[in-house]
């Protein structure tokens, strides 16, 4: 069994962090009751809040203090309960501070470098990882984390080039479908970990993710050398996924020709499905923001062609027409509902039929 930071993860399956709304503490206790790591994205997790576009950052904290604490009563004692912090957010470090002092387990850190997140947690007793999309990146982090704050990763999350959400790709890498693959990727950056395993006595365990779907490729990527996998799109169809149903169904009706790649007011490139909203903004009409909820760092109102928190919070309530829908290159393959259970039970059964 591992541990992470002395705390037991009975099954080596991370939920992956999915915002806005999408993965609360409603889906994120589940899977940590079943013995996996349950994740809750922080970007925006008040956007049902009353005060939400007044003040967000207090409608978001109070938000993200309740969602933990849900999972973790929902858990009863099992599995871990994460959270999902983007480093592109203004909110970035209040939030994680404020998932700590609820008492959440882990903090797993990307779009963008989360170099400073060793600060940021402090003396907490909470494991970190970064997700990384290259061995470079995961050599520069861990080394700024080693020289800078004497601490290294509790755990590292690969995301391949077939995941849903922000990817740490080239946008033109790809569309011309010529990004390195986990395969490749897992190799180096177990290679790049030995040092920081060494200097600081124990293993960090690696998790892949991005095109992982059956308990089939979770054996395939154990058998590499990975501690475990790490899924989003497929817990979007279970039953208790914090989305609203309307957004389920549009999930279980995409095919695989319907995904796109995007790209974000984050600054990054993205995997969504081809709703109106992507349509329209390929062929290069802009919608102004109505209102700023202060999200991103990098973001300017009077130039962005569209205001991603409005995107995703009309997604997460089933909007097809103003929506953004990201989803993982998988897609096209969800056919059902499932429990979390009923999912959870699915995959480390062919996993362990595939060892």
């Amino acid at each position: 069994m591992l541990t992470l930071r002395g705390k037991p993860l009975q099954v080596p399956i991370l939920q992956g962090g999915m915002g806005v709304g999408v993965s609360l503490g409603g889906l994120a206790g589940a899977v940590a009751g079943c013995g996996g790591m349950g994740c809750i994205s922080t970007a925006d997790a008040g956007y049902r809040e009353p005060d939400f576009a007044r003040d967000p950052a207090a409608a978001n904290h109070r938000a993200l203090t309740a969602e933990v604490q849900k999972a973790k009563q929902l858990a009863k004692g099992r599995g871990l309960v994460a959270i999902n912090a983007m480093v592109a957010t203004r909110d970035y470090a209040d939030a994680i501070r404020m998932a700590v002092k609820a008492g959440v387990d882990a903090v797993v850190s990307g779009a963008g470098l989360p170099l400073e997140l060793p600060d940021i947690v402090g003396d907490a007793d909470v494991a970190i990882a970064p997700i990384v999309s290259s061995a470079r990146a995961a050599k520069l982090i861990l080394r700024r984390w080693a020289k800078a704050f004497d601490r290294t990763a509790d755990f590292v999350v690969i995301e391949g080039c077939k995941a849903g959400g922000h990817l740490g790709f080239a946008e033109e890498d790809l569309l011309a479908h010529r990004c390195q693959t986990l395969d490749q990727i897992l190799p180096e950056v177990l290679q790049e970990l030995r040092p920081y395993e060494e200097q600081f006595g124990h293993r960090i365990p690696v998790f892949v993710a991005g095109g992982v779907y059956t308990g089939a490729d979770m054996a395939h990527y154990t058998a590499m050398g990975a501690a475990g996998v790490q899924l989003a799109t497929r817990f979007i169809t279970t039953y208790e996924c914090d989305a609203a149903p309307a957004y389920k169904e549009v999930m279980l009706h995409a095919a695989a020709e319907d995904v796109r790649i995007i790209h974000s007011p984050v600054g990054m490139p993205g995997r969504a499905l081809n709703t109106p909203l992507v349509q329209a903004l390929a062929e290069g009409k802009r919608f102004a923001p109505r209102r700023c909820a202060r999200c991103l760092k990098t973001c300017d109102p009077a130039t962005v062609p569209y205001c991603i928190t409005h995107a995703l919070i009309e997604a997460v309530k089933g909007n097809v027409e103003e929506g953004l829908f990201f989803c993982g290159d998988n897609v096209g393959r969800l056919d059902r509902m499932y429990t979390v259970a009923e999912l959870m039970e699915e995959l480390v059964t062919e996993w362990r039929q595939n060892q």
